[in-house]
This record gives structure tokens, sequence and C-alpha cells, in this order.
């Protein structure tokens, strides 16, 4: 069996990358994605250095069966996860599709919310720590490495929450799963909840918490690092933030939040040069595109069209950018030419495609642009080539 050292994770400074972008990712309407496809993303997960991939809800279909198996076959470095309910025939299903992976783990758990337990459970408090006890311990028959998830922990009392917590710990849970299923919390309060359980749960510094945050009202990322800034040391998250409603914790947000605010002193084992790359390979084999105005990884993420930006960009990159591109994967700024733009960011653009403007002939042919950026939403190299045609006849034009 693999072994994990739980306890060197949890007083370390480095937080866990779990990747369920084949999982939760993959529930998004019209975006279903056959084994090959999720094979190649798997691939590249790995690369990209998560330390787990959920790849999967085995019992859900044989095709999830199937996906789950060969990525554990593929996978040599990353922990490959499969989801569970509290259910013996998941677990049983879950452990037959994992058999091959190196590093195997279980993913079980139930809903501990009011909400839940009343209206989808019609049962007990009692009667649901005793389901979670049970799954715990049937899934350790299988794998050393189980993780524990409290569905619905953001709108769940803290005190029954910690109970529950505690009572999976002594089955052998060694991952607790804290989600804001609905994307309810309050940063403060996500990572007040994170903080109560490290206070209030006994044997809690021998297992990893982990945040699973959706985005329902846009905080899925900063619950996430408010978790983890109070203790918890796994992050689960989906390239591009896809998921279930609003979707889920974005993997290049998590990641890039705590490199460029090293005072943290939390990190990750993520490449991030490759989270470009990444990013547009699950857009391509998912179908679902990317919003330009998506942090780290949208086509506007390093893009200036406001003269006043670009003048600063060119005279300093970090004027505006607290990011340098290259960390990503991206090769360089982009300058956009619109009717917003000023002298210094045509100067700019036009000596890219060969000119090399004087001051009085820079003056001459912003009058031109200007003409045209107010006719069309983007000034691109070919109408660039044409304004410097219209101004050369009135003063030459030096051609580097």
């Amino acid at each position: 069996m693999y072994n994990v050292n739980y306890l060197e994770i949890m007083n370390s400074n480095k937080v866990q990358i779990f990747d369920t972008t084949l999982r939760d990712g993959e529930q998004v309407p019209g975006c279903k994605l056959n084994t090959k496809h999720k094979l190649v993303i798997a691939d590249r997960l790995d690369a990209l250095g998560v330390d787990i991939i959920e790849a999967g809800f085995p019992v859900s279909s044989p095709g999830d069966f199937t996906s789950v198996s060969e990525i554990a076959k593929l996978i040599k470095n990353a922990t490959v996860c499969g989801l569970t309910r509290a259910v013996k025939k998941d677990i049983e299903v879950a452990a037959a599709a994992l058999k091959h992976a190196i590093k195997p783990r279980i993913h079980t758990g139930i809903g501990t919310s009011d909400s839940h337990i009343i209206h989808k459970f019609n049962t007990t408090k009692e009667k649901v720590i005793e389901r979670a006890i049970e799954a715990v311990s049937y899934a350790k028959n299988f794998v050393d490495d189980v993780e524990f998830y409290a569905e619905d922990a953001g709108r769940t009392s803290n005190e029954y929450l910690a109970r529950v917590c505690e009572e999976v710990i002594k089955a052998g849970a060694t991952v607790l799963n804290i989600p804001d299923t609905t994307g309810y919390c309050l940063p403060e309060e996500y990572g007040a909840k994170i903080n109560y359980l490290k206070a209030n749960v006994k044997g809690i510094d021998n297992v990893i918490i982990s945040c699973h945050c959706h985005n329902d009202l846009g905080l899925a990322t900063a619950n996430s690092i408010a978790g983890a800034i109070n203790g918890a040391r796994q992050i689960e998250c989906t390239i591009n933030g896809i998921g279930e409603r609003a979707g889920n914790t974005a993997l290049e947000e998590v990641v890039m939040i705590l490199k460029q605010h090293p005072y943290l002193n939390l990190q990750t084992d993520i490449d991030t040069k490759l989270l470009y790359d990444t990013s547009l390979m699950v857009r391509d084999n998912m179908g679902m595109p990317v919003q330009p105005n998506k942090a780290i990884v949208g086509a506007n993420a390093f893009a200036h069209s406001s003269g006043i930006h670009q003048d600063g960009v060119i005279k300093n990159r970090e004027t505006y950018e607290i990011i340098n591109p290259a960390d990503v994967g991206v090769t360089e700024s982009a300058i956009v030419l619109t009717a917003r733009s000023g002298r210094a960011a045509l100067a700019y653009r036009a000596k890219k495609i060969g000119y090399e403007l004087t001051k009085i002939q820079l003056d001459t042919a912003y009058q031109t642009f200007l003409k045209f950026a107010d006719r069309q939403k983007e000034v691109i190299d070919e109408d660039l080539h044409l304004i410097m045609k219209k101004v050369n006849k009135i003063s030459k034009i030096a051609i580097a």
C-alpha cells in the first residue's frame, strides 16, 4: 500500500491541489467527455503537478468506470481518486476501478446540513453520523487513503460538523473535505469554520482539511484561500473554474494567488508555465469557452486597450500587471489598438510590424489611426499597414 505522511503535510506550508475537472467539471450541461479525452486531460494534469486527480464517479455509469480505471493505469505521479456516496456498492465499484492506481483514494461522504438531513435523506443527525462512520470504515478495507466529504458543510452548524469530523477520523478518514456546496459562505465565515474545526476536533492535526468551494456568489476562490489561511492544506478545484451551476474554484486562480502572495507562506507544486496551455486544452476538449475577462487564462487577462494603461505597461510591465505573462505560459502582454489607445501604443505596435516612426510621423499617423479606430472595434496589423501607406504620401516612413 502507498503511505502518505498526512501529519507532515498538515504541518507544512504545502497546499495540495486536488483537481476535479474530470468529475465535478464534467457535470456541466453539454460538457460530456469520452475516455479518450479524459486520458488526454488526466495526463496533462499529472504533468501540471496536481497532487490528486478526481477521475470520476465510477458507479454512475460503465463509461465512467472505464475512464477511472484507465486513468488509474495511466497516472504515475498524482493520487487517483474516485467519488462515491456513503453506499457500500459505490465504494466496492470505486475500489475496483482504482485497483491499478499507484496511489488510490476513495472519496466518500454524505450531506450534513439540516436541509440535506431533513429533506434529502428524511433521517436524523445520529443516523447520518452512523452512515458516515460505516462508509469510511468500509472504504478502509480497500485503500489506506480515504477522503470524507460533509456535503453542504457550508450550511452545517459548526458544532454538528465537528462531531461528524471527529467520528470519521476515528473511523480512519485521512482527509476531511469541508464543501461550501452551494457557494453560500462569505470568506470570513468559511475561514472561521475551518478554524473552528482545527480548534475543536480531536485528531484533526493528523488529517488533511480540504476546501471544496462553489462559485454561486462568485466567492469560490476567496473562500478556498480563506480556508487555506486558516489551516486547510488541500484545495479542490477545476481548470477554468468549470463545474456545477456557476462552477468551482478555479485552479489557476488559487495557484497564482498563493504564488503572488509569498507572505502567506503557502505554496503548491504546480508548474504554472503550463496553466495557459492546459486551459486551452480543457476548453477545446470539453467544448466550454473561456470568458475573455477570466482571471489568469482569459484572452484579455494580459491585454491592454486604454491609452493610459498601454503607456504604463510599455514603460514598465509591472505598472498594470501583477503577474508576468510568461509565468503562466502566455508569450507576452497584448497591446490592443482601439479608439482609446494613445500614441505610445500606436508606435509600439507599428514597430512590431516593421515601422520606426519619428515624432512627426507618429503625430500624422495617429490622426489617420483614429479615423480607422472610430469605424471598427479594433485596429489589427493589416489595418496598420494601410495606415502607414496613407501616411507615407505625406511623410516618408522609415521601415525597420
